[in-house]
């Protein structure tokens, strides 16, 4: 941009300097900057001032038209000017919709993230001076809408051998009421190791049927191959599977499977039964499982029948995953794509 001089009202150069009404004139001076940056922008696109006569125009002028700028020192109201080829530009706003769109991204951040409306309005008010209201907010978060559609239904094209689905239960306001919800998801590891989240599902109930119509939709968009499934010992859920996928085997979710071995688990044997399940999940193989399981039985087959029950029952199931290559079972850094 070529040089320009910038005029300003000494009214206004008077109220910088006076300690009542200062940032209002900090407002008007960046107000009056703007405008005339704009003016003469228009100026060099037009190739003439403003009702000038001259053989160098390149275009005419249509008016201007209004827009408000957020700024630290307080909302400005611009006059951006218009052409009558409507090919008037200008980057002065580039930064401040920039800055608008991380902003509007930091909302729907903290909306997913469970922060209500009512703490959303007011945490824009105290970062920008202007709150958002409860519906402006929630026009926002319906932008997320497609893209949440389009996550949900996009084509399942590799190969996931491995998948881990559970059931997290959050609370949601539907209809006026506050209630628990429940959210199927499922994960996919491939042959590498990586881990996919591959769709999710709000249902009311944890049902066969609603896992089954879960895993339905997955198979829609392309799921196959699966060889190993993970999950808890829900029975609706161990059913669904069985029918859906049927062939591939079933691993008992040892975090899942801890929990309900110590909850039958006297107190104060709980800290080494929790030792020794940590070696039976980390045998290298089925033989080494065994031999950590017998311990077990050995040392508290009559301190604690119940947890060597339990684990007799399910030996099998919370061991499935032996059988696959040690680089699969560990937990890989990276999220596959």
């Amino acid at each position: 941009m070529a040089q320009l001089n910038i005029t300003l009202d000494t009214n206004l150069l008077k109220a910088l300097f006076s300690l009542e009404g200062r940032d209002q004139a900090y407002a008007k001076l960046m107000e009056s900057i703007l405008n005339q940056v704009l003016e003469h922008q228009a100026m060099e696109q037009t190739g003439a001032s403003l009702y000038e006569r001259s053989e160098k125009r390149q275009a005419y002028r249509n008016g201007y038209r209004g827009r408000t700028l957020k700024t630290r020192v307080g909302t400005l109201t611009l006059t951006v000017p218009r052409l009558r080829d409507g090919h008037f530009s200008t980057e002065l706003f580039s930064r401040y919709q920039r800055n608008e769109q991380a902003l509007v991204l930091a909302v729907m951040e903290m909306v997913v993230n469970g922060v209500s409306t009512r703490k959303v309005s007011a945490i824009t008010e105290e970062l920008c001076g202007t709150a958002f209201s409860k519906s402006t907010v929630s026009s926002l978060c319906e932008q997320l809408d497609p893209v949440v559609t389009a996550f949900r239904e996009r084509p399942l094209e590799k190969i996931y051998p491995y998948l881990i689905v559970d059931a997290i239960y959050t609370i949601v306001r539907q209809a006026g009421a506050v209630r628990s919800k429940g959210l199927l998801v499922a994960l996919g590891v491939n042959g590498d190791g990586y881990r996919e989240i591959l769709g999710f599902m709000a249902a009311d109930t944890e049902s066969e049927g609603s896992w089954g119509d879960f895993f339905s939709s997955l198979k829609d968009r392309g799921l196959m191959g699966v060889d190993l499934v993970v999950s808890d010992a829900h029975k609706g859920l161990v059913r669904a599977i069985g029918k859906h996928f049927q062939g591939a085997a079933w691993q008992r979710c040892q975090t899942h499977f801890s929990r309900n071995l110590l909850d039958v688990c006297p107190k104060k044997h709980q800290p080494t039964v929790k030792a020794h399940l940590k070696s039976l999940y980390e045998s290298v193989d089925h033989e080494a499982a065994r031999a950590v399981k017998e311990r077990i039985l050995t040392e508290y087959g009559q301190n604690a029948p119940k947890v060597c029950a339990l684990l007799e029952e399910a030996f099998d199931d919370v061991t499935q995953v032996l059988r696959l290559p040690m680089a699969i079972r560990r937990r890989p850094t990276q999220i596959g794509n």
